[in-house]
């Protein structure tokens, strides 16, 4: 099923409790670990995603899991991007730039200014690097806490 064609695709703000989105998050920090250093991830874990100051948020293709993404709050009118992700059965389906939308426009309505966000430098996050293009999203100079880093991306946009 294709939930595009008969408008099934929500966005819901998850609390992380199930087991689903337990396993999305489980396989996306496995990625993240696996196609950068240790040292060089920043992905938040589950106690990082609950805390104060973030909210997340996953998709879903009628009953089914689809993917993920949060929005945490840096202080002032400036917000970062973390924990986007597509589960496997719906890649190349709208999953992120959906999410991505969701959250620019969620971001707008927190009367955020600027959007950031870090990721990966190597050939597995080129499919991300393009997607923020597509977006809007420029290379930038690391933000908030972070330092440089060849296996680090930083991008942002004004909104």
């Amino acid at each position: 099923m294709n939930p595009s064609a008969d408008g099934a695709w929500r966005i819901v703000e998850d609390d992380l409790s199930g087991a689903p989105i337990r396993a999305l998050l489980e396989e996306h920090f496995a990625g993240m670990l696996a196609n950068s250093p240790a040292e060089s991830c920043h992905f938040l874990d589950f106690d990082g995603l609950r805390s104060d100051g973030v909210t997340f948020w996953s998709i879903h293709g009628g009953d089914a899991l689809a993917g993920c993404g949060a929005l945490k709050m840096l202080g002032g009118r400036h917000g970062e991007i973390k924990s986007m992700r597509t589960a496997a059965d719906f890649l190349r389906q709208g999953v992120a730039a959906r999410m991505l939308a969701h959250i620019i426009g969620e971001a707008r309505v927190r009367g955020l200014d600027r959007l950031s966000l870090e990721t990966g430098s190597g050939a597995a996050f080129e499919p991300a690097l393009a997607l923020y293009r597509r977006h809007g999203f420029e290379d930038c100079e690391p933000f908030a806490d972070y330092r440089p880093d060849p296996f680090s991306r930083f991008m942002t946009r004004a909104l």
